[in-house]
């Protein structure tokens, strides 16, 4: 019974699947003339893949032994290495495509696409040169370098994707027209990029600060560490990142304290009236003059002012120049003078007064009448005969 349950079900499943290939089309189908013809056809395409193969790396030996002889900065093997490349491919695909009948049609667009696409990258290659070359002749920020070189990669980009594109049959100017379309719908849906990134352009143009600069923006300080299309990279003396929208940096107050060279660290002080502002600037110069990190040169020498006569002290100010280079570490070197002039000034017993007030009451009989019975009962306790 077993058996004969399992015979059934295989009949019907044998049946089920001859009715579907009738239902499809399929029983006329020459299973084996197709297999056969498939196998072939793979065969050719290992053939034409191990052939083209064969020519690139011999191709690509000879570039390398040229290149090497001739010693030339001007020829890159890299991207002639990357132009052999893309030509293997591009008549390997030629060649496979055309074992599998694909309309003549279809081959012929797709060899004058790839050759529009290899002649767009010659031309970048010829611009990038070119544009290279100037950057470096008229010492253009590196900024402002890196986004001309952006801007040409993406224009080319376009230009060869819309060429490429009709030489498959597609209207260029539909392309062009949609396009602008999108570029309009984006621009309205990514107003704040785009404000971003125009105000990034011209930040790289004006250049009021460049990278490795300390900048205050919106009462943010640090060094500039990049200068991107969207946004402007501070880090704070706690090495902190600080990413601030270009947007904000164009309309804000930009402190740059790097454009000028060195700058002049004051350092306010106090003595009191009692003492001498001129012994206490001839003990605090010695001090300032030897700190390693302040500039001692003609034009620019270390000084102590007095800026004015305070409530409680006679006000000084110490002046000092420190390099660019060393912009990071002024609070330290303030701190270090700080103490310094601190100790010398002990040293030598000039006092460093702090804020008081002294009160004189000349005649107050008005409080005789609060004060006097605390008096009477004090000196009756300290009379009073001791009973114990």
């Amino acid at each position: 019974m077993d058996g004969t349950f399992f015979t059934d079900v295989w009949n019907q499943v044998q049946k089920n699947i001859t009715d579907s290939s009738d239902a499809l089309g399929l029983s006329q189908v020459e299973w084996y003339a197709l297999a056969a013809h498939a196998m072939g056809q793979l065969v050719v395409s290992a053939l034409l893949l191990a052939f083209f193969g064969l020519l690139y790396l011999c191709l690509n030996k000879t570039v390398l032994l040229a290149t090497r002889r001739l010693q030339s900065a001007h020829i890159g093997p890299g991207h002639l290495q990357t132009g052999l490349r893309y030509l293997f491919l591009l008549f390997t695909t030629l060649a496979i495509m055309a074992q599998y009948d694909v309309p003549d049609t279809v081959l012929k667009a797709t060899a004058r696409a790839g050759f529009v696409a290899l002649g767009f990258y010659l031309a970048w290659l010829a611009c990038s040169k070119i544009l290279k070359e100037g950057l470096n002749r008229y010492q253009i920020d590196k900024s402002i370098g890196q986004l001309l070189k952006n801007m040409l990669s993406v224009l080319m980009t376009v230009f060869a994707a819309v060429m490429v594109l009709s030489q498959f049959g597609f209207d260029v100017f539909s392309i062009i027209a949609g396009l602008g379309i999108v570029g309009i719908a984006v621009g309205f849906a990514a107003q704040s990029t785009l404000s971003n990134f125009i105000a990034g352009v011209t930040l790289l143009i004006e250049r009021p600060f460049r990278i490795g600069d300390w900048v205050k923006i919106n009462d943010q300080e640090g060094k500039v560490i990049k200068i991107a299309l969207r946004t402007t990279w501070l880090r704070t003396r706690d090495n902190i990142f600080t990413m601030i929208p270009n947007d904000s940096v164009a309309s804000s107050d930009i402190v740059n304290y790097s454009a000028e060279g060195p700058i002049r660290v004051r350092l306010p002080l106090g003595i009191a009236y009692k003492e001498s502002a001129r012994q206490a600037r001839d003990i605090i110069m010695p001090v300032l003059l030897e700190h390693p990190k302040i500039i001692q040169s003609s034009d620019m020498v270390p000084m102590v002012r007095m800026t004015g006569l305070g409530d409680s002290s006679v006000d000084l100010v110490a002046l000092a120049w420190i390099s660019p280079e060393d912009i990071d570490f002024q609070p330290g070197i303030s701190a270090e003078l700080y103490e310094s002039i601190k100790e010398a000034l002990d040293t030598a017993g000039i006092e460093i007064p702090f804020p008081h007030l002294q009160l004189f009451i000349d005649d107050a009989k008005g409080l005789k009448p609060l004060f006097e019975p605390l008096y009477s009962t004090r000196n009756a306790s300290s009379t009073a005969p001791d009973t114990r």
